[in-house]
């Protein structure tokens, strides 16, 4: 039996995160926490031109704790710096996955080439969330290229998936991840039905960066489009998908972490009194410097 679709969702209005990504927030830790864990946030930036600059756009130093950021690169190029030490420049394909833990401050800037040329920017920044247990776990980062991103082509030459994290058909992220889930992305070709399949009791969110996609079957299948996402049910071993258009979807998947979220800007934790302490660190330099 195919997993149902619980919630179908749009885009709000952009924004601008600093001066150098403009994007959507497509869903938050304030809504709908049950049906997206173990997933918490995701900014979508859809591709923006930026002319040269000498001084390179971005966000500046912030905090995290309680969370995994993990950052989807298709063009342009991002320099990340974090207060533990981590740091590097991920361009067309790569992705960085960041474990804030216990907490640290990072900063992500256009790359100084990127800013010196100018061009196109276009990415994805996903929040991950962490079990009660390993919160405050230590600071890591994760720097994944391209080439280390198995690939794997879909039944009936229905396009191609990239396993960023978790497994899919035999197939093994490189991120090491600290609860059952799946990220990948797949480039769908238009006309061509494809099931995923998805374990049963995980949550599934389809999200279409670009195209337009079909989800599930009969009356209570949906088309989504550019932007916009599909939550499914837990009941349910698969979704079927059928592009309408060349696509670029996201798939995301996972077992639920079934505690509470308690969220305050860029930290998520199981209650208001830890993010009190939180604060209260971030604000004593237990954060680290940069």
């Amino acid at each position: 039996m195919d997993k149902t679709i619980v919630t179908t969702a749009s885009p709000p209005a952009s924004h601008w995160v600093g001066d150098g990504f403009h994007v959507r927030s497509l869903f938050s830790y304030q809504a709908n926490t049950a049906v997206n864990s173990p997933f918490l946030m995701l900014d979508y930036g859809a591709p923006t031109t930026f002319t040269p600059t000498t001084q390179p756009r971005g966000v500046g130093p912030h905090p995290h704790r309680g969370i995994e950021t993990v950052t989807i690169a298709y063009a342009g190029e991002v320099a990340h710096r974090d207060s533990h030490g981590g740091g590097g420049t991920i361009g067309p394909g790569d992705v960085q996955w960041m474990t804030a833990g216990g907490g640290l401050l990072h900063e992500e800037f256009h790359s100084p080439a990127f800013s010196a040329s100018g061009g196109v920017m276009h990415m994805a920044q996903l929040w991950v969330n962490l079990p009660a247990a390993q919160k405050m776990t230590a600071p890591a980062y994760q720097a994944i290229v391209a080439a280390d991103i198995p690939t794997w082509e879909l039944p009936e030459r229905a396009g191609q998936l990239r396993v960023i994290g978790g497994s899919y058909q035999g197939f093994n992220g490189p991120a090491h991840t600290r609860s059952p889930l799946l990220v990948a992305d797949a480039r769908l070709r238009a006309g061509v039905a494809w099931h995923w399949d998805i374990p049963e009791g995980w949550n599934a969110l389809l999200v279409v960066m670009q195209g337009e996609v079909r989800v599930g079957e009969g009356a209570h299948s949906r088309t989504i489009k550019d932007a916009q996402h599909v939550a499914c049910s837990r009941a349910g071993d698969g979704l079927a998908v059928q592009a309408q258009q060349d696509s670029l979807v996201l798939l995301l998947a996972g077992e639920p972490i079934d505690e509470p979220v308690v969220g305050y800007g860029p930290f998520v934790m199981n209650s208001r009194e830890e993010i009190m302490q939180a604060m209260k660190d971030f604000n004593d330099g237990k954060f680290g410097h940069m």
